[in-house]
């Protein structure tokens, strides 16, 4: 349930197709997601999951599968 939420979010973020995205899609390498870019899907993933993502963990989620595991882990 979490990574279908996530997968929704990163698809409407940045405009492709869900079913494209798996646990591996490198949110900077494979979307072309720039720093803002992060900041702005942190914004919303800390909206829809209700939890905190601090600046220092920002570096250790470089994947859709690492967004999931945190917000699994944290929420």
């Amino acid at each position: 349930m979490v990574l279908e939420k996530v997968k929704a979010i990163l698809a409407d973020q940045f405009d492709v197709e869900e079913d494209t995205l798996t646990t591996d899609t490198d949110l900077q390498d494979d979307l072309g997601a720039d720093s803002l870019d992060v900041v702005d899907l942190l914004m919303s993933i800390e909206d829809e999951f209700e939890i905190e993502v601090p600046d220092e963990e920002i570096d250790n989620i470089r994947t859709l599968g690492e967004l999931v595991s945190y917000i699994e882990a944290n929420s």
